[in-house]
């Protein structure tokens, strides 16, 4: 009983969200469609509640070892957690808004996130598996949310099909490690893989790695992405350029730095490829698009090729850079996302990257905000994201790697060729004339604009004032990890 409730205890927040949300469901259940924003309120204070207890919790190993609390976990966890709530928030008002709010919205989230705390703290194959599968059902739910809509009908059915796709590849890499090593556990693996390597195990590790590449859209494992980005609902896509993409990066740290760090020199190789492919696809295909969703599809493909770079290097300071990288990255991604969802013209959502046309005679402030938030992504000094690019490259150049130096010269030339289409926001913004005879743009909602401009202001300038206690908390993590 004893080791039970040790269990209990370090699995605290991922059981408060599990049983949180079944007692919403039930609420949501017999109040009707008319509790739906007081189902997402209780969401979100279920979402800060959990994040409380993974920040104040004990560390350590539970379940024989399937689950581990360490730093890395704590770190993950709480920006899982507070990027869901966030997507919470900006999803509440906008589908009211588009008479599709639903109770179930929130409930789904909070059960995703469930499933990315356990990725966070998974400490065996099993784990790992539970943990994407159980997030990943509650996504496939929301891709196709809207339900009257046929674009979000096929977003959820590709999903949900490249989504099995990827767990079959997953599930047969997991068997072949589990086949030559005898074991589930990280750390047994671990310390076999490092006395008894074999080709065998390299090539389960190869189709797990591409099984985990696919969730965080990494090429060529992203012909998801741009489809199910353009016709997910936008609070929808928000949250799947965030939560779960740092859920997934934190478990491909710990999978590979845990279980195979004895084999880096093999798996280093595959990110660096991976990488590469991401910067290709990510900046040349997002120069063809015209719908701002898609846009920001082939920008998430090719700043996960920048943040898989981190956990190429195989270093503490890598790992650090890549929470940094991802920290920064999803404060971004709210912004701009908050940008398009306090954007209206008749009723009707900003959608194309053309409506951005004239901007700055409607909304000044808001011109303001979305060109910090561009010139970030770009990767424009000083801004946030210079800082986080400035981090995984240094990371990946201090490696010692001719491989991921020449990586992070392509994520450099990259980053130079993405940058015409958040230039090209710019442009239409500040110097192009709206359409004659276009609508005007209706007046923002309060929890959309004020979230965009947050994100901006700490984009920048706050960001420097924020780098000095970042820095040290994904240090701190970094150096952490495994020693729950």
């Amino acid at each position: 009983m004893p080791d039970l409730t040790s269990a209990l205890q370090l699995s605290a927040p991922e059981a408060a969200l599990a049983v949180g949300g079944l007692v919403l469901l039930m609420i949501g259940a017999f109040a009707g469609e008319k509790s739906a924003r007081f189902v997402s309120a209780l969401s979100v204070l279920l979402l800060i509640g959990a994040t409380a207890l993974a920040v104040t919790g004990p560390l350590g190993r539970a379940f024989n070892g399937a689950y581990v609390a360490d730093p890395l976990a704590v770190y993950g966890k709480a920006l899982i957690f507070l990027s869901s709530a966030v997507a919470i928030v900006l999803g509440d008002g906008w589908m009211k808004r588009t008479r599709i709010a639903r109770f179930e919205y929130p409930v789904l989230i909070v059960l995703a996130s469930a499933g990315m705390g356990m990725m966070a703290s998974s400490g065996d194959l099993i784990s790992l598996y539970v943990g994407i599968e159980l997030h990943s059902l509650a996504l496939y739910v929301l891709a196709a949310f809207h339900r009257d809509d046929l674009k979000a009908s096929e977003a959820g059915l590709k999903y949900f099909v490249l989504g099995a796709l990827s767990s079959g590849l997953l599930l047969y890499g997991a068997s072949l490690i589990y086949g030559f090593t005898g074991s589930m556990r990280f750390d047994e693996i671990a310390a076999y893989a490092t006395t008894n390597p074999s080709t065998g195990l390299i090539f389960g590790l190869v189709f797990l790695i591409c099984g985990l590449a696919f969730k965080v859209s990494a090429a060529p494992f992203h012909m998801w992405t741009p489809d199910v980005y353009e016709g997910a609902p936008t609070p929808v896509v928000a949250l799947f350029s965030t939560a779960p993409k740092v859920a997934a990066m934190v478990l491909i740290a710990r999978t590979l730095e845990g279980a195979f760090a004895g084999s880096h020199d093999q798996w280093a190789q595959v990110l660096v490829l991976i990488s590469l492919i991401s910067f290709v696809v990510g900046a040349f295909g997002g120069l063809a698009q015209r719908d701002l969703q898609r846009l920001l599809a082939y920008s998430s493909i090719a700043n996960i090729g920048y943040a898989l770079l981190g956990i190429a290097a195989g270093t503490e300071a890598g790992v650090a850079a890549m929470l940094l990288f991802m920290t920064l990255y999803v404060i971004d991604q709210f912004g701009f996302f908050a940008v398009i969802l306090s954007l209206s013209r008749g009723g009707r959502p900003i959608r194309r990257i053309q409506d951005f046309a004239g901007l700055r005679k409607d909304r000044p402030v808001t011109s303001i905000a979305l060109t910090v938030l561009c010139l970030s992504l770009l990767g424009m000094p000083p801004l946030s994201g210079f800082w986080s690019k400035w981090a995984v490259f240094g990371a990946a150049a201090s490696a010692d790697s001719d491989w991921l130096l020449v990586a992070a010269v392509a994520g450099l030339v990259a980053s130079v060729v993405a940058g015409f289409y958040y230039l090209r926001i710019i442009k239409l913004m500040w110097f192009d004339a709206a359409p004659e005879g276009v609508e005007p743009i209706e007046r923002s909602p309060v929890e959309a604009k004020t979230i965009a401009w947050a994100c901006a202001a700490f984009a920048f300038p706050l960001v420097i004032i924020g780098l000095t206690w970042l820095q040290p908390l994904t240090a701190a993590a970094a150096a952490g990890f495994g020693a729950g």
